[in-house]
């Protein structure tokens, strides 16, 4: 779903504090995501970036793609409670970020933290 579907499905996910941990993560296909957990729901996402292609005008000009923009996408992840458990299970998520495939470090921990059962991220 887009970023506007998933705030209109639970107008919680609007109005509460976001805990943002890392704008950089890459799966291994080289999509870049945002992880961020919403406080009043206890729920870990991943948006993706949109893929913004680049158009050219007749003079030569190049622009971004403004249909490519609207298109963040959200992968729910799971629910965690509190912020401390979050954090507990994310120890050490900036260094893993900036390496390459940082998404498949992040899916392990939630999986061994019961987060996500293994057939959810596939």
């Amino acid at each position: 779903m887009n970023i506007e579907g998933f705030y209109a499905e639970d107008e919680r996910r609007r109005s509460s504090s976001e805990v943002e941990f890392g704008r950089d993560w890459y799966d291994a296909k080289g999509v870049r995501f945002e992880l961020s957990w919403v406080e009043d729901t206890g729920e870990l996402y991943l948006m993706a970036e949109p893929v913004v292609g680049v158009l050219e005008d007749p003079f030569g000009d190049f622009y971004p793609d403004s249909e490519d923009v609207d298109g963040l996408v959200v992968l729910l992840l799971g629910t965690v409670a509190t912020r401390d458990q979050v954090e507990g299970i994310l120890e050490g998520w900036s260094d893993a970020m900036a390496q390459p495939e940082g998404v498949e470090w992040l899916l392990g921990r939630l999986r061994t933290a019961g987060v996500i059962a293994d057939e959810a991220s596939s």
